[in-house]
């Protein structure tokens, strides 16, 4: 079968042939149709994750959309982060348990969303606690961004402000359906009075963004993309009254994770939810690898 295989960490992967994966007790095998190039697979491949380095030759792709005998699924998988094969080959392994079963939802929109949307899901209902009518301060507009934005506002949301660093974003907020959007640098003045502040990025426009919620405020992390460390000093988190809490999806059950993709993926399949994405085949897996940064790259592995 055709598979993208790293060879050596810190190496874009490359199309080669691969054996068809074989299942053991508690496994099945998915036929993929379309698996994201995430951060996440980009840091595992590179050999510099708290993961350590990979075993490799291995096939990365840490979540897909397939089938599994005629019925979509989501599944996630531990490529790069634990011995094994990922998402980004014609056929894959999964544990049964791990599969979420989907409605009539196009595979590639649902891969680019995936965990991202996730992400943005559960930081602001399960740990942020959004309460309908609240303002929700964004940092970012990329996937969490984006799927941040509009599922703010299905969750009843009464404003969306969003801070970018680019052009490029800041009109992907805006197409994603923010009431404010301005440059990051702009973020204290807009955030004035907000009670929640979902932020991939910490470091100064963190501090900047949290310092303007009103007391009592929340704020959760998900990344650090702008910096490992912030510059908000004990007096304004007390005076304040702020709540930090940080979020990762590897803390979710897999009970929790599935019903967050069973949201995702209704919202999807009612035209509610979105991501910006560019699909490329998984012929041009290296290329595509490469291009990530400039934005969510899909592979479409079948069609």
């Amino acid at each position: 079968m055709r598979a993208a295989v790293v060879v050596r960490p810190g190496q874009p992967p490359s199309l080669a042939d691969r054996g068809e994966p074989s299942a053991a007790p508690g496994e099945v095998v998915v036929d993929v149709l379309a698996a994201p190039v995430t951060p996440l697979d980009l840091l595992c491949a590179s050999g510099t994750s708290y993961f350590g380095v990979p075993e490799t030759p291995y096939v990365p792709g840490v979540q897909g959309v397939g089938t599994v005998d005629g019925r979509p699924v989501w599944f996630p998988t531990r490529a790069g982060m634990a011995p094994g094969d990922g998402s980004m080959a014609e056929k894959a392994l999964a544990r049964q348990e791990d599969l979420v079963f989907l409605p009539d939802v196009d595979p590639v929109a649902l891969a680019a969303l995936g965990l991202s949307a996730v992400a943005a899901h559960m930081a602001m209902t399960w740990r942020g606690e959004l309460v309908a009518g609240e303002t929700v301060v964004v940092l970012g507009c990329g996937a969490v961004g984006q799927a941040a934005i509009q599922l703010a506002r299905l969750a009843g949301a009464g404003r969306v402000v969003v801070a970018a660093r680019s052009a490029e974003a800041r009109d992907r907020a805006v197409r994603s359906g923010a009431d404010v959007v301005v440059a990051l640098e702009d973020v204290a003045e807009a955030a004035q009075g907000a009670d929640l502040l979902l932020d991939p990025l910490y470091g100064p426009p963190a501090a900047a963004a949290a310092q303007a919620l009103r007391p009592g405020g929340r704020w959760v992390n998900l990344g650090g993309s702008a910096g490992e460390t912030c510059p908000i000093t004990s007096s304004t988190l007390r005076s304040k009254s702020l709540r930090l809490s940080g979020y990762t999806n590897n803390e979710l059950t897999a009970q929790q994770r599935a019903d967050a993709i069973s949201v995702v993926a209704r919202y999807a399949a009612q035209g509610l939810l979105t991501v910006d994405h560019e699909v490329v085949p998984l012929d041009d897996v290296t290329d595509a690898w490469q291009r990530k940064g400039r934005g969510r790259v899909v592979l479409a592995v079948r069609g």
